[in-house]
């Protein structure tokens, strides 16, 4: 089987609008999230969103046009980064790109007159004009699978690859805060008011953030960068316990793992990106499925204290991350965590560390009970 890599990247959030800027943040302890009113809403929630303004100056430097949606020019700036970087062209038909994230242009059903068709609403639409404005050779593939979209395109990505149906591709996840996706998390009363906690023994709730994040996958050695991993594997699991709640017992996710680890049985990772929303299930549930894995004593932590829940980008967003600072051999704490509140044991990252980090397991779960795991190594 063919070796696949991971290699460029790029994060626009709240914390900078390249890896570097979002990297630097973190080690300066700096959070995105603020407690705000948003839209039409009454309440003030705790969200993490990116400045207009700055949307706007960053987009007319990079000469996009108007007739593209806010996470469309987003989308744009963050796949011309990892393009220049790489110097490959989505004009290749030997490169694609797959787009993850659960709602896209979502935001254009809350326009009496939108600024484009509400046709861009469907995620084939909105990824066909990201696509012609690359004017791309392969039409875009979308991965829409809740809050493993962007974990589990880069799984996929790395299959397509393996297989030789693409040499390079271009894998990018984004999700804007909306009036729709606000309400719908507080209709399941799963919104904190506070800063998340992810496993912690106060935590009670998420914090919704906004993000865009690239990487290219490529199986083309000259392409690689100087934070590239080798992909060992990945892998998804189903548990259908219930269309919003996981598990109780982990079963789904601790099936990704062990698929994942299937081929690579004698590695125990360096350290685990974990998903951790901050809801008292989800965090519960990753514990106990940690656990049973054996990787109890393996430091993890969760970005959600950082960046909020990003939905489709979450998965893209800290794989970049976890891969940042594994390339500086440098473990980043859990933003939000001071007391251990899940019944499993593992071991939670409580403050910034320097370690030597040679593999990363990252995981996600998400609604209808789908779970994603996959394993990366340092070249």
């Amino acid at each position: 089987m063919p070796e696949v890599f991971t290699s460029y990247n790029n994060i626009i959030s709240p914390l900078g609008f390249t890896t570097k800027d979002n990297y630097s943040a973190l080690l300066n302890n700096q959070s995105g999230i603020q407690n705000k009113s948003f839209g039409k809403l009454n309440d003030l929630f705790c969200l993490a969103t990116i400045q207009e303004e700055k949307i706007k100056e960053f987009a007319v430097k990079a000469g996009i046009e108007s007739g593209f949606t806010k996470l469309e020019s987003l989308s744009i700036l963050s796949i011309q980064d990892v393009l220049n970087q790489s110097g490959i062209s989505l004009k290749e038909k030997n490169t694609l790109l797959i787009y993850s994230t659960t709602k896209g242009n979502i935001d254009l059903l809350e326009y009496n007159k939108p600024p484009v068709s509400k046709e861009r609403a469907y995620l084939s639409k909105m990824t066909e004009a990201i696509g012609n404005y690359f004017g791309a050779a392969n039409t875009p593939l979308v991965i829409s699978n809740a809050c493993i979209s962007g974990l589990l395109a880069i799984i996929i990505a790395k299959r397509m690859i393996a297989e030789g149906l693409y040499e390079n591709i271009i894998v990018c996840g984004g999700d804007l805060v909306t009036e729709f996706t606000v309400s719908g998390f507080k209709s399941f009363n799963a919104l904190s008011t506070n800063l998340c906690k992810p496993f912690d023994a106060r935590r009670d709730g998420i914090n919704l953030g906004e993000a865009v994040s690239t990487i290219l996958i490529t199986n083309n050695k000259s392409l690689l960068s100087e934070s590239s991993t080798h992909i060992l594997n990945g892998a998804s699991a189903n548990d259908a316990n219930h269309i919003s709640g996981p598990s109780r017992n982990g079963d789904g996710l601790l099936q990704a793992i062990e698929n994942t680890f299937s081929k690579h049985k004698h590695i125990l990772p360096d350290t685990i990106n974990a998903h951790g929303t901050a809801t008292p299930y989800n965090d519960e549930m990753e514990s106990i499925a940690f656990e049973r894995a054996g990787l109890t004593h393996v430091p993890v932590n969760s970005l959600k204290g950082y960046y909020g829940h990003t939905l489709g980008a979450a998965g893209v967003l800290e794989t970049v991350i976890a891969l940042e600072a594994a390339h500086h051999n440098q473990l980043i704490k859990s933003a939000g965590f001071s007391e251990h509140g899940v019944s499993g044991k593992i071991s939670v990252i409580n403050e910034h560390k320097k370690t030597t980090i040679n593999t990363v397991l990252k995981t996600a779960s998400g609604f209808g009970g789908c779970n994603a795991a996959a394993l990366f190594a340092k070249l």
